[in-house]
């Protein structure tokens, strides 16, 4: 008996490469979504009440209230970064896409931190106080708080994980400029085509260019 040739012995099929194709698909998937989401809660969460209280004015007290925007306007800036870093992910390649994917977890991890400091929005109370009341020592009372600071630190955290992702699962992901760049290998031009002897056009256009129209006659 013969050995069988190589050529002739079915080789097992790989599974890496499809398992690994949906991995990347769904990681994308995953970073888009967080990364999307967390931008609108934290843009959405910042335009709300986050602190109420009370200046102190002749015959009562004033109502005061006070937005995410009013305490500080971070996260909705950090926010917007992280938008047009989640874009560039996919324009960038390499060394560009690990620094625009950290670019994204930054913003992300600064829009949860400041909206965490500016959750008791007792500053930004006192300062509506002393201009309401044309007083500047004036400061406000019964302040009491809502839960839209830490939904703004949890937009913040969801932008944190997308940037998380891209970093570590971004180098599988497809690239929107790869289709447009070229290779740098020249280009063959086209020969003109012959001139045709029954259009004298074509044998002009021949002169004109240097061409002997008759050579192929």
């Amino acid at each position: 008996m013969t050995a069988a040739s190589p050529a002739s012995v079915p080789l097992p099929r790989s599974e890496s490469a499809p398992a690994a194709s949906t991995g990347g698909r769904r990681s994308l998937a995953a970073a888009l979504l967080l990364g999307a989401l967390g931008a609108a809660v934290v843009l959405l969460a910042s335009g709300r009440t986050w602190a109420e209280g009370a200046a102190a004015v002749p015959g009562g007290a004033f109502p005061l209230a006070v937005e995410g925007q009013d305490v500080t306007g971070a996260p909705a800036a950090l926010a917007v970064v992280g938008l047009a870093a989640l874009v560039a992910v996919f324009a960038v390649r390499r060394a560009g896409r690990l620094l625009v994917a950290g670019l994204l977890a930054l913003s992300g991890a600064g829009a949860a931190v400041t909206a965490l400091l500016g959750a008791s929005g007792g500053t930004a109370l006192d300062e509506k106080a002393a201009k309401m009341t044309g007083d500047a020592a004036a400061t406000a009372g019964s302040l009491t708080h809502t839960a839209w600071p830490y939904a703004t630190a949890a937009g913040g955290l969801l932008i944190l994980v997308a940037g998380l992702l891209a970093l570590w699962c971004g180098r599988g992901w497809p690239s929107m400029s790869g289709r447009y760049e070229r290779d740098g290998s020249p280009r063959a031009r086209k020969a003109p085509a012959a001139p045709d002897p029954d259009r004298p056009e074509d044998l002009w256009k021949a002169l004109d260019r240097g061409e002997d129209p008759t050579r192929d006659v």
